[in-house]
């Protein structure tokens, strides 16, 4: 009780704060326009009765949602599904499912507006895809009697050392949920390391290894490819951030000097970036072309991949990706997208957030981890310049996306247990 009244005084002072940072304009950030008091609870009433509540706070989170919802329709076309997402890049991601799902803005974690949204939406029960637990959420369900289970759920050593110092919150957060399925037994000992009971527990490996990637995400990369050229070595540095972006230059300055035709195709991770990453390129000296903008007849040693959910085409196009958010300390992004396409994948050292599959792909040979700008130039460089060993590493790294998939089953079947469908 004493933690739920801090928390809650806490997020009070201080959404002044919050609301700026979900609110204040950027260039190159997409607003919510008039539908931001949906944060707040004030949601459209459903146009469907009790539907299944499955909240992914971003596109990461969506895109591994999207199978499943898939999966889910296809045994149970009758079963109504609204899907919550946070941010607006979400929002979009979600719209390509059509009339499969709802979609809504998620409530804040403000006692009022979690109780105005389950009011209005009387969801049966709410899914929450990897660990993205809220204590008010948590405790409305648990006082409306809801089933909350949380589906690819991962747990980190950093985090889990977090809420041992602070064991009364996690308390407070696991009281209300039902099940979690968890992507790796390291994940699953963690939860119950911290009192989480094994009969709420299961290993149910992660979604995202259930990637199929149809034929034309590969005809596109082609395209892509021949526009860009095919005959010149091309590497992708994906989710890039700030601080980041500089080595990966260098890296590319670097290895221009042993392959001058080499092409980086540079992908922020947030839209907000665009604008910002495109003028560091050209003060630095590169030539760039844009996504967004026509095609140049001029030689072009940047290509700026500055728009949304066309990822999975630009790695298609690349001979060698690298993953970013893990040469500064942000704990990295997932690895298997270029994996899935049999791409080589190179990472930083700081991937604490995926090093199950980053040691899988590691281990396998997929994969390799570079500590610094100089490193990645190096081995840039001896896979650009040996096809033959970057289409064996890419092998590899297929190999072990093939032996890790039929999470999504495991997870379809988890949830029909628990809500008797």
């Amino acid at each position: 009780m004493m933690y739920r009244f801090i928390y809650n005084l806490l997020i009070h002072l201080f959404s002044p704060l919050l609301l700026g940072l979900l609110y204040w304009p950027k260039q190159g950030k997409p607003g919510f326009g008039r539908r931001w008091p949906e944060h707040l609870g004030l949601v459209p009433t459903s146009r469907q009765e009790n539907p299944v509540w499955l909240h992914a706070v971003s596109v990461g989170e969506m895109v591994a949602a999207t199978p499943l919802i898939k999966a889910i329709k296809a045994e149970h076309p009758e079963l109504p599904i609204l899907v919550t997402t946070t941010t607006r890049t979400g929002a979009d991601q979600a719209e390509k499912l059509g009339d499969l799902i709802e979609h809504r803005y998620a409530p804040l974690d403000f006692p009022w507006a979690i109780s105005l949204f389950l009011r209005r939406v009387r969801p049966r029960a709410l899914l929450i895809m990897e660990t993205e637990l809220w204590p008010n959420w948590l405790t409305a369900c648990g006082r409306k009697q809801l089933p909350v289970m949380v589906l690819n759920a991962r747990l980190s050593a950093r985090s889990a050392d977090k809420y041992k110092q602070f064991h009364g919150i996690f308390r407070l957060l696991s009281a209300n949920i039902s099940y979690i399925a968890c992507q790796h037994r390291d994940d699953a000992d963690r939860f119950a390391d911290l009192g989480l009971c094994h009969e709420k527990l299961s290993v149910t490996g992660s979604i995202k290894f259930d990637i199929d990637y149809d034929d034309e995400v590969r005809r596109q990369g082609q395209a892509l490819r021949e526009q860009l050229g095919t005959r010149r070595p091309v590497w992708i540095a994906a989710s890039t951030h700030e601080g980041e972006d500089e080595q990966l230059l260098t890296a590319h300055r670097e290895l221009l000097q042993r392959l001058p035709q080499a092409l980086l195709m540079l992908v922020p991770r947030h839209p907000q970036r665009f604008v910002q990453v495109a003028e560091l390129v050209t003060r630095q000296g590169f030539t760039l072309s844009r996504r967004t903008l026509p095609a140049s007849a001029a030689p072009t040693q940047v290509y700026l991949g500055d728009t949304m959910g066309e990822l999975p085409v630009m790695l298609a196009a690349a001979d060698v990706a690298f993953i970013g958010g893990s040469l500064i300390e942000r704990g990295g992004h997932n690895l298997l997208e270029p994996a899935a396409l049999g791409k080589p994948v190179l990472t930083g050292p700081s991937f604490f957030n995926f090093s199950d599959i980053t040691h899988q792909l590691v281990d396998a040979g997929g994969a390799r981890v570079v500590t610094n700008d100089n490193e990645l130039a190096q081995q840039l460089a001896a896979l650009l310049d040996s096809p033959a060993q970057g289409a064996q590493m890419g092998a590899q790294a297929l190999n072990v996306v093939r032996a890790n998939q039929g999470a999504l089953l495991r997870t379809l079947s988890a949830i029909k247990a628990q809500l008797a469908l």
